[in-house]
């Protein structure tokens, strides 16, 4: 299996002044986020977005054309759920009222700071975390950027991927692309093809959270990705570039995953 790249959070913008436009993909780029485009209309942001599906979208209210930014979020979230943020000069009620009954991660007054912004951005990611593709919100963790270890680090899920903060953005990964886990002390590090994520979480934690995964614990310190075994003997796990050792008392567990013919 070829995995696919690791990418940062995906945004749409959908901002009809130019220059605001562009003040805020530069704003967004320079945190890691990545821009898959800007649209001025409803409509041409519906195209976009049915191209290439958005993370999170942000959205302002005053547009140009037939759809002002509320209906055009009535239409993009008819194609499936995904977390809105509204940008806008407008603090009227009846605006207001409107904004809420599409239920938008947030409602930013203009103009919008880096910070806020970013804040937005991760309780966004936070609230509108979907599993399965299902519309039942995952339970995740309080965010914060100053964690104990008892709390450890938030994990987010959407559909088939997963999203792991790095260097204070988070990053998506499909769940496939997943090769083992190994935990040494309080941390635990994501082994992909291509790359690894150190996380401040126990491995049993790890794996709680990421319960709807293949992941199969296979000794104190390692779990493997099922669909990523290549053979295993009495002792050892092999799984691309890396043998694991099987433990004892976690082999009789693992075994149950194959089936006997």
């Amino acid at each position: 299996m070829t995995a696919s790249p690791v990418r940062p959070v995906s945004i749409l913008i959908i901002e009809d002044e130019a220059i605001l436009a562009l003040e805020l993909c530069v704003k967004l780029e320079s945190e890691g986020y990545h821009i898959v485009g800007t649209a001025t209309t409803g409509r041409q942001a519906l195209a976009l977005h049915k191209e290439q599906h958005a993370d999170i979208v942000i959205c302002d209210i005053n547009l140009r054309g037939d759809w002002n930014g509320i209906e055009t979020a009535r239409q993009l979230l008819a194609q499936g759920p995904v977390p809105i943020i509204y940008l806008s000069a407008l603090t009227d009620r009846e605006t207001l009222e409107q904004a809420k009954a599409t239920k938008p991660a947030a409602y930013l007054t203009k103009p919008v700071t880096t910070d806020s912004l970013r804040i937005a951005i991760e309780i966004a990611l936070s609230n509108f975390a979907y599993v399965n593709g299902s519309n039942k919100p995952a339970v995740v963790e309080p965010m914060s950027n100053a964690m104990s270890p008892r709390e450890g680090e938030t994990i987010l899920q959407i559909g088939d991927y997963i999203f792991i903060k790095q260097n204070y953005q988070f990053v998506r990964l499909h769940k496939a692309e997943v090769l083992y886990v190994e935990a040494e002390d309080k941390y635990t590090t994501v082994v992909t093809p291509t790359r690894k994520f150190v996380l401040r979480l126990s491995l049993a934690v790890l794996l709680q959270r990421l319960a709807d995964m293949a992941l199969i614990r296979v000794h104190r310190s390692f779990a493997v990705n099922l669909s990523h075994v290549e053979s295993f003997s009495d002792y050892e796990v092999q799984v691309p570039g890396q043998t694991v050792p099987l433990g004892r008392v976690y082999k009789e567990e693992f075994l149950h995953h194959f089936r006997f013919r």
